[in-house]
């Protein structure tokens, strides 16, 4: 099903497909399976074009808000490139179970062949290495964590030894498929000598961490900003860049800043790589030259991504 950018998407939540007013401010996880195409139109849920689009690319989450503006300026200059189905969703859940087995999203079948992969963790390039299915990567972007909260920062939350407080309730990205939890926020917590206060220990998605107190998240830059909004949660780890993109939609989000070394803005590195059994081996190619160039870098930029070198732009052997 088509529908303008700016019109109607498909949610799909469990056990219920349907239609949906795009500004809909829910944690329905529809936008996160998108195929944009060179006339504009883009297509939200469609998930058997992993099948058939020009291009298919599965990245890490918390890219979504850039994709719209990023696939649009590449299209533009590639216009060949008619239809690019882009996946955005945690990079460990896509590696472990679309690239080495069979996934199913909703029920449908999704292709195990993209074009292009990217994740946080450049161990899941390196496992697609080990499988022969990739053999070159690029850095293309970093980011930082940051503390979200409510708009005024109604708990006074100044930073993020306040995680240690009793008075509030928290939202995190869970430790089983989310990258930013499991390989940074952990690590930050752990700096902090907080991990065990504030996760109890817990390995799950989708639950109560610590009751009462802590919450994991299935997809986190989708429910933790709704929670927050919702009264549920005061305050929830993020990528800096989903804060900017919470307060360019108006929505009553503010954040805390954390300071280096503890926003591991120096360990997160965006790693990307062309499949080798993907079916579109030139366009994919394309896609890449083009996160090198000026505009790509620019446009991440402005959505609070911090710019990847031009050496670390450069494709290297796994």
């Amino acid at each position: 099903m088509k529908y303008a950018a700016t019109g109607w998407l498909v949610i799909l939540t469990a056990g219920f497909t349907g239609l949906a007013l795009a500004q809909g401010k829910d944690a329905g996880h529809g936008k996160d399976y998108r195929t944009f195409h060179t006339d504009g139109e883009v297509e939200y849920g469609s998930v058997d074009d992993s099948y058939t689009a020009d291009l298919v690319m599965y990245l890490a989450g918390n890219q979504f808000m850039v994709m719209q503006a990023l696939i649009t300026d590449f299209q533009t200059k590639n216009p060949s490139v008619e239809s690019v189905y882009v996946e955005t969703i945690p990079p460990g859940q896509i590696l472990k179970n679309q690239l080495l087995k069979q996934g199913e999203i909703e029920g449908q079948q999704t292709a195990m062949n993209p074009d292009v992969f990217a994740s946080v963790n450049i161990g899941h390039l390196r496992k697609l290495n080990s499988k022969n299915l990739m053999d070159e990567y690029a850095i293309y972007i970093h980011n930082r964590l940051e503390l979200m909260v409510a708009e005024g920062n109604p708990k006074n939350i100044e930073g993020p030894e306040d995680l240690g407080r009793d008075d509030i309730v928290q939202s995190h990205p869970n430790p089983l498929t989310e990258g930013i939890f499991k390989f940074y926020g952990s690590e930050m917590l752990a700096d902090l000598g907080l991990h065990e206060e504030v996760t109890g220990g817990a390995e799950c998605k989708s639950c109560w961490a610590v009751e009462g107190k802590t919450w994991f998240t299935s997809r986190h830059h989708r429910e933790t900003p709704d929670r927050i909004e919702k009264g549920t949660a005061d305050v929830g780890i993020v990528w800096t860049t989903e804060v900017v993109h919470a307060k360019a939609e108006g929505r009553p989000i503010d954040g805390v800043q954390i300071a280096a070394p503890l926003n591991k803005l120096d360990k997160v590195n965006y790693a990307i790589g062309v499949m080798k059994n993907g079916r579109n081996a030139d366009n994919a190619s394309l896609y890449l030259a083009y996160l090198a160039s000026d505009a790509a870098q620019a446009i991440y930029e402005k959505y609070g991504f911090v710019r990847a070198t031009a050496e670390e732009l450069e494709l290297k052997p796994l």
